[in-house]
């Protein structure tokens, strides 16, 4: 496994990470995703651990928090082999002040995260979405105050939009507090939206990429295939999680997949590998989470690095995926001697 500095920060992390979203299967949304509980998942921790895997990320709104209690559980005795990603920011109780990234709500859903995880600090910390109601002075000056108590070690965001991000830069920067050296986003061969205005942003500034879902919500797994119908078991078959999850129109869809499976076949790999192996070797990528069922998902995801894809293999996944760019970037590409491509 290689290991790559996260962002602007001397904290070397795995390339590969894995998400618990499958731990707990707590409500309909995460049943979908997977059910795993301490059993099944300490096994999966110790094959990741095998392998060289060491960061696990993990949210209080995953099953409820039952994710959390369900990773604590799988890493108790080895807390020095690990590093744990953790987040809040969503609505976790029925309270006015059970959501959001104001210090009524951070203070106390650190404090729970780390009851459940078993721990007495949480190496990455991260919002898991912009709140615009809370000022950017105040979440960040709560998440240095625990930064300095030593109950996190490093803070990071998510889902937030380029403005979002550098105007909490700037607001660390101005007061001197801890920044942000994560930036946990959404980027896949079918969901290129974050190269456009995040990528240069996090290249400029030192925020590395910890990507969530490369494999498109499920999409690029290689069990969807052009005319065929969906498997029996995949999060695409519950309404509730293609409502919730990026859009990707079939026709762009089967054509990466098309591209993929020529990969696949070309490198002996399969084509979720090759689809990970893509984002890995991406600009300003730190680390890429996978999750898995069971075991043999598990394994197969590892097998996504330890080789590489060739220029001419990645130059035609890059075709199969291309989409027309949104406004100011065209406009920005139309004078590229100024403005040159961060890929």
């Amino acid at each position: 496994m290689d290991y790559r500095n996260l962002g602007r920060s001397g904290l070397k992390v795995p390339v590969l990470s894995f998400g618990t979203g499958t731990f707990g299967g707590g409500g309909d949304f995460f049943k979908a995703w997977g059910s795993a509980e301490v059993a099944e998942a300490t096994r999966l921790v110790d094959v990741c651990l095998e392998a060289g895997l060491t960061l696990f990320d993990s949210a209080d709104v995953y099953s409820g928090g039952r994710a959390e209690e369900i990773l604590g559980a799988a890493i108790k005795g080895r807390r020095d082999q690990v590093l744990i990603s953790t987040k809040a920011t969503f609505r976790c109780g029925p309270g006015p002040n059970d959501v959001g990234s104001a210090r009524a709500h951070l203070i106390p859903a650190v404090e729970a995260a780390l009851r459940r995880l078993g721990t007495d600090y949480i190496d990455l910390f991260q919002l898991h979405g912009f709140d615009a109601l809370t000022p950017v002075e105040e979440a960040l000056g709560v998440l240095d105050e625990l930064v300095r108590a030593g109950k996190i070690r490093y803070i990071g965001c998510s889902n937030f939009s380029g403005w979002h991000l550098m105007k909490s830069l700037a607001a660390s920067e101005r007061h001197g507090w801890s920044r942000y050296v994560a930036h946990q986003a959404y980027y896949s061969l079918v969901g290129r939206d974050y190269e456009g205005e995040l990528m240069p942003l996090a290249l400029d500034q030192g925020v590395g990429a910890v990507v969530w879902s490369p494999l498109g919500w499920g999409r690029l797994t290689g069990k969807l295939r052009r005319g065929q119908p969906k498997p029996e078991q995949s999060r695409l078959n519950s309404a509730l999680v293609v409502q919730k999850g990026p859009q990707v129109a079939d026709e762009l869809l089967f054509k990466v997949v098309d591209a993929l499976e020529a990969v696949a076949a070309e490198t002996g790999k399969t084509v979720p590998q090759v689809a990970l192996n893509w984002v890995l070797r991406r600009p300003s990528v730190a680390t890429v989470i996978v999750g898995a069922r069971n075991e043999a998902q598990l394994r197969e995801n590892l097998g996504a690095v330890g080789w590489a894809l060739t220029p001419a293999q990645v130059a035609a996944l890059d075709a199969a995926s291309a989409v027309p760019l949104v406004y100011p970037y065209w406009h920005q590409r139309g004078f590229e001697e100024r403005n040159p491509k961060p890929v």
